[in-house]
């Protein structure tokens, strides 16, 4: 709480870790909030029942949200998440609903798997995704935002390119210099334009009314 100068800008978090502790926003776990942060219930309520990330009832404990927005549902959303319902069936563990929008368009079709990204998905792994989620193995982990090989600084450094996709220089190594600039010396700054009777401000010191030399 000392993190927030206004304790109802910690409504989101606090919720989320009694969702965590309870696998849902009961009536309870909201009192039990509303009594540690100093606030009413029913603000806490108010809160709950707008952001579609809380549960108002007992749920399963895999949580699969799939993406049904339009990104997703163009390229196959509503048939993946018949899939996996089917794939899951009746099994209480499991709690399989379509979601608004995830933010993840660029690897629709794409599920939340307890709060993990995972996409591009087809039907066809559904049956994998909750065969894995069952045993207790990472679901498709080939298909993980977070194992995607150029997210992050440290797997760009250590395929060599930069953040803005070009190749990675040596902190140590400046830009390159031309023979011509090595070999006339280092530090004296750019060529200066000759002062000679050819240069404008020669000119113009001859001649500044622009009539030329006598």
């Amino acid at each position: 709480m000392a993190r927030y100068p206004d304790r109802h800008s910690a409504s989101i978090p606090a919720l989320w870790a009694a969702q965590l502790t309870y696998g849902w926003c009961s009536p309870e776990a909201i009192d039990q909030v509303a009594c540690v942060m100093r606030i009413t219930p029913a603000y806490l309520v108010a809160v709950a029942t707008f952001y579609d990330m809380f549960e108002q009832q007992p749920v399963g404990r895999q949580q699969i949200y799939v993406c049904t927005n339009i990104s997703c549902s163009l390229c196959g959303a509503d048939e993946l998440h018949a899939a996996i319902c089917e794939a899951a069936g009746e099994d209480p563990d499991f709690n399989v609903r379509a979601f608004e929008c995830l933010g993840a368009c660029d690897i629709a079709p794409m599920v939340s798997v307890n709060g993990d990204y995972l996409g591009p998905l087809q039907p066809a792994d559904a049956q994998r995704l909750v065969d894995d989620l069952r045993a207790g193995r990472t679901p498709l982990p080939q298909k993980w935002l977070r194992n995607r090989p150029y997210a992050g600084a440290a797997a760009s450094a250590g395929n060599g390119i930069d953040r803005e996709g070009g190749p990675r220089q040596s902190p140590s190594a400046g830009p390159e210099r031309s023979s011509e600039a090595q070999g006339s010396g280092a530090g004296e700054g750019p060529e200066q334009p000759s002062a000679g009777a050819d240069s404008p401000t020669e000119a113009a010191r001859e001649d500044p009314d622009g009539g030329g030399t006598s």
